[in-house]
């Protein structure tokens, strides 16, 4: 395999269409090996050591851990590849396919040379533990992270409002309760207005020119109010879909299964739209936007379902000659553009194509307020198996932690407190009006301990080479035991 200076991949295909490249190399492992790999997007619950599986896509890299003890190999490539990659590994060695398609079809990228990836790899030194050598390993990958200046945390209206029945007042009332937590500390806080602020489906598409009228009349004027109340306003977009359509020809071609319109990111005029909607909520006073759904609106698949073939059917967008990795890298740089100093937080995004443009990344799918097992499988799982990615690629979000009249605090509470020792990024997800005084104090603490990065010493899950929701964990020289199991033990069913 290739050293940590990174061998580059380059490729040329002047003849005609080009779809998949595969590497290999001649090499095995111990027949008790355990391999992790990462995911697409967002982590669904199913990020996991597990024994040799040959037809396993690990995108982007791998780690190989001997059960029995030894060191740790990895493999990747660099962040902000031109390609969309994944390992496998089976008995005989390790092949890594690289994606150079333009949607589900082979892309045409005529004369050009396309600097693919940079493969790099890493042995772990003796003493390394998996966490601290593929933490190690992720700042081989992402060499110019952009960090924001502080640790990233705040509160978000989605899970207990999820998009409905909320208006101007009740940020208004979030941002109180949050300046009330963050009080006294110098780092403010960011109070994140969800889906549900403009007209529309519950996680609408744009326009994003103002807010609902009867119930965000004023959207300048909320970040304002916020602003004054102590906190930091932020703000959710789907800047990659539109509720109407003045030219359909502005529209991806592919699959389409949801009123919002997904738009085709290789027209100029696209791209313009999406700089100008976000450069105009900034403008507004917004100083985090949250960014979401423009891999669901791309492929027409969640991450979960994406696997090698990525999205389905055989079409391409208007510009073929682009990867589908170059079209979403071409995204996320326009998106900060038009963000300027704003923090990015991208979410169902690309976090190996973000890192070095978005300073924080939802790294799992959502956590609930209407059932535990959603939390414990999604939440605990991603911070985890992302944990290397901490402060390597950019701050963490493991999604937020809540309360509700519907989810148990015996369990909410052991999940804050895992989040705000862990130094990711804690968003909090509470209704104000019926917390009560002893989970209100909790949050304050989780609170404070976020805003200061976490307990000192750094975090580590210590069994997570066998189980996928870690129960006992090291912050500094502490060990703690969670638990996460409800009387009936986890719950199997879809969530």
């Amino acid at each position: 395999m290739t050293t940590l200076a990174g061998q580059e991949v380059r490729v040329t295909c002047p003849a005609g269409p080009l779809s998949r490249v595969v590497l290999r190399w001649e090499k095995t492992f111990p027949g008790d090996t355990l391999f992790l790999g990462d995911h697409w997007e967002r982590g669904y619950g199913d990020l996991q050591w597990r024994f040799l599986q040959p037809e396993r896509i690990m995108p982007w890299y791998f780690a190989a851990h001997p059960a029995a003890g030894g060191r740790s190999f990895m493999a990747g490539v660099k962040t902000q590849p031109a390609a969309l990659c994944f390992w496998t590994v089976d008995a005989a060695g390790i092949s890594l396919w690289l994606d150079f398609r333009n949607g589900g079809g082979p892309s045409r990228p005529g004369d050009r040379e396309i600097a693919a990836a940079t493969i790099v790899s890493l042995t772990a030194t003796k003493a390394e533990t998996p966490m601290a050598a593929l933490t190690r390993f992720c700042r081989v990958m992402c060499p110019a992270p952009r960090l924001a200046p502080a640790p990233i945390c705040g509160n978000n209206n989605w899970y207990y409002a999820y998009g409905r029945n909320f208006d101007a007042d009740a940020m208004r009332r979030d941002a109180a309760f949050l300046a009330d937590l963050a009080a006294g500390h110098a780092i403010r806080p960011y109070c994140v207005i969800d889906a549900g602020w403009t007209p529309g489906t519950v996680c609408p598409g744009g326009p994003w020119t103002a807010g609902d009228a009867k119930r965000f009349p004023d959207m300048p004027g909320l970040a304002a109010d916020m602003k004054k109340l102590g906190v930091r306003p932020g703000i959710w977009v789907r800047p990659t879909a539109l509720m109407k359509v003045d030219e359909p020809r502005r529209l991806r071609a592919g699959p389409c299964t949801a009123e919002e319109k997904p738009l085709d990111l290789t027209l100029p005029e696209n791209l313009e739209l999406i700089r100008d909607d976000v450069a105009r909520v900034h403008s507004w006073g917004y100083d985090l936007i949250k960014h979401d759904f423009s891999t669901y609106d791309i492929f027409a698949k969640w991450g979960f379902e994406m696997g090698a073939e990525l999205t389905d059917g055989n079409w391409h967008f208007a510009d073929q000659t682009l990867t589908n990795a170059e079209i979403i890298l071409r995204l996320y740089r326009t998106l900060r553009a038009g963000a300027g100093d704003a923090v990015l937080l991208g979410c169902n995004t690309i976090g190996h194509l973000g890192a070095g443009i978005f300073e924080i990344q939802r790294t799992g799918d959502d956590t609930s307020g209407r059932v535990w097992e959603r939390t414990r499988r999604m939440g605990i799982n991603t911070l985890a198996f992302r944990l290397p990615q901490q402060g390597t690629f950019f701050a963490c979000d493991a999604d937020c932690a809540v309360h509700t009249e519907q989810t148990p605090w015996e369990f909410d509470r052991q999940y804050l407190d895992l989040v705000a020792r862990s130094g990711t990024a804690l968003f909090v997800s509470v209704d104000p009006r019926t917390i009560q005084p002893e989970q209100k104090q909790a949050f304050r603490s989780a609170m404070q301990t976020a805003l200061s990065g976490g307990t000192p010493g750094g975090c580590e899950p210590l069994d997570w080479l066998h189980t996928t929701t870690p129960r006992q964990w090291r912050f500094g020289r502490d060990k703690v035991t969670y638990h996460w199991e409800e009387p009936a033990g986890a719950n199997p069913l879809r969530i």
